[in-house]
């Protein structure tokens, strides 16, 4: 039931249509297509990489092992070590434990209208290629535009964080450690996917050793393994201003930080591009993974709110910001101890820069061979690494030296607003494409059975559920910026990008229309669009993988297979 080509379409469904230059999708081999005519495209439906090692492509590199632990690094930083501290003293114990459960949840919803998506067409761009694919060109190109720029800012925010970090340490010209830091980024992510999924595993590896290590360290000081041998329990939901701090606009406030924190769930689509067997790698990725985030930020943060009071000194001003987890650490009684856990956090911010760089160079590329995008940021070298897409998108993290003349942390509140309000669009887009993505599926007829992925108790309430729930959460989050007083640099922090998406919709739309008359909207026909093209087909590799894989769990050791590709 695949659309024909754009001539024989109405002109509202024809729009979703282009021929895709040559030089910029070549023919791959590597999808599946009914559609009459493989030289036309649907913008959106962008080239699947292949797996061999031609040039031109991104190359699929990636393991199971090496996504699932890139999810976690890409969760589990800079938002969790020190965004917490500024959620703490914003909004208190209670606004932070409640906001962080409800993004999680929602999140974790969201997570898996990705992975049926994500499953069924592994393209690079992911969410912002099925915004584009299955509900409108004009908003999937300023969805993809944003979100380039959401990733783009996100390295100048964590490269400004490690300098917040430094100043445990009282290190002079810290701008220093961020350009040294920019460097071996960029040096990593210019090399080979290899090289920047080994670095994420073992960096996770790392910190997810650490909140182990903290959450019994946490439990153990609360009950009076501390300098003053001291019961803590629940104090600190009792002191004055506790546990609500700041009431409706401080909960309200931590909406937007818990939503940085959470950040980079969604990418784990745009590395479905570069993942081996994507068909059954991503679903494994989606069912599990998070639950192991949504485990470690809940209990973690339990225990920051019971064991660290709202009102610590320097936890979350202008100047610096203090994370809760070295706090915690230095209660123990050593000083070491602390030192310990502020290197963690500096190598978390490294993983969150490394991950951030490598998701925003893809979204470039995927605008690129979308023709959304100059056709230069869809070159890539031979090891299938799109440099120019680097390139850029690393020039953007200019934006951390400033700090020198605003404040670390005041420059890093901005960046963490912008970041989060980014991730909260990204979110209502899967949403919205998978809204249509399942309306498409069910209208032309096509068995749910062929879907390769499908999250039941999701159905149908579930892109509703996300749509609904985020934007109440983008109107409500920017009330502390109005009340009880107005503050224009904070308010703009919240919703500047809601009209830049607004602006670029109306550019694409202009573009578009020249010599077609104008339209306000270009709505995908769900009745027509190609649920075929760029479906994935596995390989004879990824079949024997799954073989082997079957032949464990079903052997004499199965229960040690089960346990090892649990975590692994």
């Amino acid at each position: 039931m695949a659309a024909s080509n754009s001539t024989h379409l109405p002109e509202s469904a024809a729009l979703h249509y282009h021929n895709a230059p040559a030089d910029t999708v070549p023919d791959y081999g590597t999808t599946k297509s009914t559609s009459p005519n493989d030289d036309v495209l649907p913008v959106g439906a962008l080239p699947v990489p292949p797996v061999d090692k031609s040039h031109g492509t991104l190359h699929r590199g990636l393991s199971s092992r090496q996504v699932q632990m890139i999810a976690i690094a890409g969760t589990i930083g800079t938002g969790l070590f020190l965004g917490t501290g500024r959620s703490l003293a914003q909004g208190g114990p209670a606004s932070m434990l409640i906001c962080y459960a409800i993004v999680g949840f929602i999140v974790y919803v969201t997570l898996l209208l990705l992975g049926e998506m994500a499953t069924q067409y592994p393209v690079a761009g992911s969410f912002n290629a099925y915004a584009t694919r299955f509900f409108s060109p004009a908003y999937g190109f300023a969805l993809s535009w944003n979100y380039w720029f959401n990733d783009a800012i996100s390295v100048a925010s964590d490269l400004t964080a490690a300098q917040l970090v430094l100043g445990f340490w009282n290190v002079h010209h810290t701008w220093t450690v961020s350009l040294a830091i920019w460097l071996f980024l960029v040096s990593i992510n210019s090399i080979h996917v290899k090289a920047y999924g080994e670095l994420e595993y073992w960096l996770a590896s790392l910190k997810v050793v650490t909140i182990v290590i903290f959450i019994i360290l946490g439990i153990l000081v609360n009950v009076g393994v501390n300098r003053d041998h001291h019961y803590i329990g629940g104090e600190n939901w009792r002191i004055p201003g506790a546990p609500f701090v700041g009431g409706f606009g401080g909960f309200a406030h931590v909406f937007v930080t818990a939503s940085f924190a959470y950040g980079g769930t969604e990418s784990l689509g745009i590395t479905a591009g570069e993942t081996k067997n994507p068909s059954k790698n991503m679903p494994r990725v989606v069912k599990f993974v998070f639950w192991r985030i949504l485990l470690f930020y809940i209990l973690s943060i339990l225990l920051i709110g019971l064991n660290v009071p709202w009102d610590y000194p320097n936890l979350s001003n202008k100047s610096t910001t203090t994370s809760p987890f070295t706090i915690v650490f230095k209660q123990v009684g050593s000083t070491a101890a602390g030192s310990f856990m502020n290197t963690v956090i500096l190598t978390s911010v490294v993983s969150a820069g490394n991950h951030a760089l490598f998701a925003g160079t893809r979204v470039l590329y995927g605008l690129a061979a979308a023709a959304q995008a100059p056709a230069v940021f869809a070159r890539t070298t031979r090891s299938g690494v799109p440099l120019p897409a680097l390139l850029l998108t690393s020039s953007i993290s200019a934006l951390c030296f400033g700090s020198s003349f605003i404040g670390s942390g005041q420059l890093w509140g901005w960046l963490q607003n912008l970041v989060g309000v980014s991730n909260q669009i990204a979110w209502l887009s899967i949403g919205l494409a998978s809204w249509r993505f399942r309306a498409a599926w069910e209208r032309q007829g096509r068995p749910l059975a062929e879907m390769k992925f499908r999250a039941r108790w999701t159905w149908p309430w579930g892109p509703a559920f996300v749509i609904t729930s985020v934007s109440v959460i983008i109107l409500i989050q920017g009330w502390s910026s109005v009340t009880p007083r107005f503050s224009a640099v904070d308010f703009v922090s919240f919703y500047i990008e809601l009209p830049v998406m607004a602006l670029m919709y109306a550019l694409w739309l202009l573009v578009r229309a020249r010599g077609r008359g104008r339209a306000l909207f270009d709505f995908v026909d769900s009745a027509s669009v190609d649920l075929y093209r760029d479906e994935h087909d596995e390989a004879q590799v990824d079949k024997r993988e799954d073989e082997v894989r079957e032949a464990r769990v079903r052997g004499r050791v199965r229960w040690a297979w089960k346990a090892y590709y649990l975590v692994a």
